[in-house]
């Protein structure tokens, strides 16, 4: 028996003594959003992506990306953004609220996204943030395009530029990437083309929802047996199996998912993954392993919306993803920014995932 699988339930009932609640409300909502609210604007420190093509090109990250320059890179920041327009839609009375609304009004304005929008026009960087800081910009496009939240709607039409434009480059990308990647970190291909599925169906953008329909069965749909006993790596922060998981139940039809599902995950009883262990929430890293288990346990709990309400699979698969959610959600406030700049919107993520079950 994999000691793995008689560990975690043991595993889980430590960490519910000391988790927070699993449970997004207006207290928990004004939690993250003050996280975020104060990394969006904060400067440095920071990590450019950025290719320099002539002495020119070296300016600071704010010359370049005026509305995404916080949060220590420009994925963080744009998911940081997506995540106080969530939080915003859902928790409109929530006292950061006013807070919220200045940020969104100054950073997603016309004129700092057409400079956003112009930086891609630079020969040198046109693979800049490809996939992952793509697929998030999408995601906050997708949010502001359906709020209902007033005043949303001019949030949703400056930003709309950026995104047709990175809409038209995955579009470009995609047939082109012959092999997916298969990695746990920001080029893992399942993770951006799910988030972008997402836009492309909120947008009813039904020409980018065929390419990605089209291209995640070519990528995925042969796969067997997922090795979900060799993750994670040491830097995840995300699980490759349990991502093509959730991909693959937005692209495939409810029957055709249970078939693929049961030899993707024939053994969906007994995972062989517990909770992953974070020695070092001050290395920026080694701190990927609490995106992990949010990540993780947001796909778990989506795995859950796929079973009857019979199937005892449900509860085993319930007190694994409750491990791991409680396992590094008491640290999104660890007090290092190497996990404080992104992590509340994975914890987001995860909760709303956990209610939709």
């Amino acid at each position: 028996m994999d000691v793995r699988n008689f560990f975690w339930p043991i595993v889980s009932v430590a960490l519910l003594a000391q988790a927070p609640p699993l449970t997004l409300n207006q207290t928990s909502a004004g939690h993250f959003a003050r996280l975020a609210l104060k990394c969006v604007g904060q400067e440095f420190p920071y990590k450019p992506d950025h290719v320099l093509g002539n002495p020119d090109d070296l300016k600071l990250p704010r010359v370049f990306h005026p509305a995404f320059y916080g949060c220590f890179d420009w994925h963080s920041s744009v998911h940081g953004h997506w995540m106080l327009a969530r939080l915003l839609r859902e928790f409109p009375e929530m006292s950061e609220a006013s807070q919220i609304r200045a940020v969104l009004d100054k950073h997603l304005s016309p004129d700092l996204l057409r400079i956003e929008l112009n930086y891609l026009d630079s020969r040198e960087n046109r693979a800049f943030e490809r996939p992952y800081g793509w697929a998030w910009l999408l995601k906050l496009s997708a949010e502001l395009e359906t709020s209902d939240y007033p005043g949303a709607n001019k949030w949703a039409e400056a930003v709309r530029p950026l995104a047709k434009e990175i809409c038209r480059r995955f579009m470009d990308f995609l047939p082109r990437l012959t092999y997916p990647n298969r990695t746990g970190v920001h080029s893992n291909t399942a993770y951006s083309m799910s988030l972008a599925l997402d836009y492309a169906r909120a947008t009813k953008d039904t020409e980018f929802e065929a390419l990605l329909l089209i291209r995640a069965k070519a990528y995925y749909y042969n796969d067997k047996s997922a090795p979900l006993n060799y993750e994670p790596g040491g830097e995840d922060f995300i699980s490759p199996a349990l991502e093509e998981v959730a991909l693959m139940a937005k692209v495939l039809d409810e029957d055709t998912f249970q078939k693929w599902l049961k030899g993707f995950l024939p053994n969906l009883n007994r995972l062989p993954i517990v909770p992953a262990t974070v020695s070092d929430r001050s290395d920026p890293r080694i701190a990927h392993l609490d995106g992990l288990n949010m990540s993780r346990a947001r796909n778990l709990y989506t795995l859950m919306s796929h079973l009857s309400a019979k199937d005892s699979k449900r509860s085993n698969l319930l007190g694994l993803a409750d491990a791991h959610a409680n396992a590094s959600l008491p640290h999104v406030s660890s007090g290092n920014y190497e996990g404080e700049h992104w992590l509340a919107t994975f914890a987001v993520h995860m909760l709303e995932a956990r209610t939709r079950r």
